[in-house]
């Protein structure tokens, strides 16, 4: 028999024990990341299937010049980057298989990433506060956006927000550069002395193949999202803008209702220059005034009103 002092010892043992599992169980849920203190509801974040890592990285990119470069077909689409002299461009069809890319560019340590759910590529400055950070895959998804982690201190960062949502680095924004989508045709014409990354990636795939098939242009989403919009088909694609804290989308619809190829719009104080290929709906943002390239994101238009519902939307008049 017990006595009341070890039934109790007892049951607080297995209260105890009850309660570790439950921890231990939504620890390993999330792929091993801590959400006590996240910025966003943990609620919402989700697991995307892959364990943490489960979709690799590639953390030492090899490049090959453009013009020996080849088994790209013209339509294919690729995310470029110029900095510091040099011009990369990186496919989506390498991409789609491991969404981030750790590089360097004459020194400065950049993060390619690309959440195929959302169609979203952004590139971003790793230099945080003079550390040099390396990214991987979490696993997890925010409003169906790919969750990235630093290597070097485990927080978690939202792509589409630019921002860390837990750890060390929570609340702190990283540095958006300007990544432009084109066509692979494009791409050699403009940049003839760019380089490729190569499909030589230490892992084996298919990467004439797309791993989600027709979601691209299904209205299917595979998770669910905050904020829904019936404007535009879920998957349209859009170039969105932020100046100042404010955001305007302007969709690839109403891009196609313009005579030419180029729009001069003025956001927030702001003049915009947009050259875009309604056929491909690939296009870019310089600054009117200055000429330079703007950061912009071309995404589906579910994923950009989901994080930014309040966006002003571009309508061709």
């Amino acid at each position: 028999m017990f006595s009341r002092t070890s039934l109790l010892a007892f049951l607080i043992a297995i209260l105890v024990t009850l309660v570790c599992f439950k921890s231990c169980s939504v620890f390993a849920e999330h792929n091993g990341f801590d959400l006590s203190e996240s910025l966003i509801p943990a609620e919402k974040i989700l697991p995307g299937g892959p364990a943490r890592d489960g979709i690799p990285s590639i953390d030492k990119p090899e490049f090959i010049a453009a013009k020996q470069a080849g088994g790209w077909q013209d339509d294919q689409q690729v995310l470029s980057l110029t900095l510091a002299g040099i011009t990369r461009a990186y496919p989506i069809n390498i991409l789609n298989w491991h969404e981030i890319v750790n590089d360097n560019f004459g020194g400065q340590p950049v993060v390619i990433s690309y959440c195929p759910l959302c169609g979203t590529g952004m590139a971003f400055s790793a230099d945080m506060n003079g550390e040099a950070l390396t990214f991987g895959v979490s696993g997890l998804l925010y409003n169906s956006d790919v969750l990235l982690y630093d290597r070097q201190s485990d927080s978690l960062w939202s792509q589409l927000k630019s921002q860390a949502v837990t750890g060390k680095y929570k609340g702190q924004k990283l540095t958006q550069l300007p990544l432009n989508q084109m066509t692979w045709k494009e791409w050699k014409a403009r940049y003839p002395d760019g380089e490729v990354l190569s499909r030589n990636t230490g892992y084996s795939r298919d990467y004439s193949q797309s791993p989600y098939g027709s979601y691209d242009e299904s209205p299917v989403l595979y998770f669910p999202v905050e904020f829904r919009s019936q404007a535009y088909h879920p998957k349209e694609r859009v170039l969105g803008v932020e100046v100042d804290g404010k955001f305007k989308a302007y969709p690839f619809a109403e891009l196609s209702k313009i005579s030419n190829d180029e729009l001069l719009d003025e956001f927030n104080g702001t003049q915009f220059k947009l050259r875009f290929n309604t056929s491909s709906r690939t296009g870019e943002v310089v600054d009117a005034e200055t000429g330079q390239a703007y950061p912009a994101v071309n995404s589906f238009w579910f994923a950009w009103y989901t994080f930014h519902p309040d966006t002003d939307v571009y309508k061709a008049k």
